[in-house]
């Protein structure tokens, strides 16, 4: 069984291809236009072991905030093609992630339904880094689970400079998806019998 998706989003916006292989680590382009945000898809590949290709275009000149979200918008829905039925998963998944006087804690569930719960929204994160805050963060994980199915919850424990938090997040978020997304082989990890 293959679990990878191809997916190419057009809107006034933004335009954006991403390619996502569950099982297979593989470099791709990783090309936004953004370095940061290069940089955070480049530690989600890396942390998650994923097959991971983005080429995305914006409208930078106005703000980041339009390519943070369609990028996990076609994220999220590649995520979920490659998913499929999500049969056999392990479904759940978690990771503490430091980063010098930051520690983020993220957990996923691949529920088939989207909540994003993010703490560091309410938290005094200072400043930005390239211009991406974690407010587009946020807006990156809001995409991404409303377009997966996917259940993600942020937590701060530590950390205020947002270049660390923003990338202590992206690493734990890859390890806690690379946990749920394992294949188990035991069926459908739900007492409802479907995801």
């Amino acid at each position: 069984m293959t679990r990878a998706a191809s997916v190419e989003r057009h809107t006034l916006e933004t335009r954006i291809h991403v390619t996502l292989d569950l099982d297979a680590a593989v470099e791709g382009e990783l090309s936004t236009g953004h370095g940061f945000l290069d940089h955070m898809l480049e530690q989600l590949r890396r942390h998650g072991r994923l097959g991971l290709s983005v080429a995305a275009q914006g409208d930078l000149h106005i703000e980041v905030h339009h390519l943070a979200e369609d990028t996990g918008i076609t994220l999220g829905q590649a995520l979920s093609r490659a998913l499929g039925e999500r049969a056999g998963i392990e479904r759940y998944g978690s990771a503490f992630v430091p980063m010098d006087e930051t520690l983020a804690h993220v957990v996923v569930d691949l529920s088939g339904r989207a909540h994003l719960a993010f703490e560091p929204e309410s938290l005094d994160v200072w400043g930005s880094a390239g211009g991406f805050s974690h407010y587009h963060l946020r807006e990156f994980l809001r995409g991404l689970c409303n377009h997966a199915g996917v259940t993600v919850h942020v937590r701060l424990l530590a950390g205020r400079e947002a270049h660390h938090v923003i990338e202590a997040v992206f690493k734990a978020f890859a390890r806690a998806l690379r946990d749920a997304v394992r294949i188990t082989g035991q069926g459908t990890p739900s007492t409802k019998g479907v995801l």
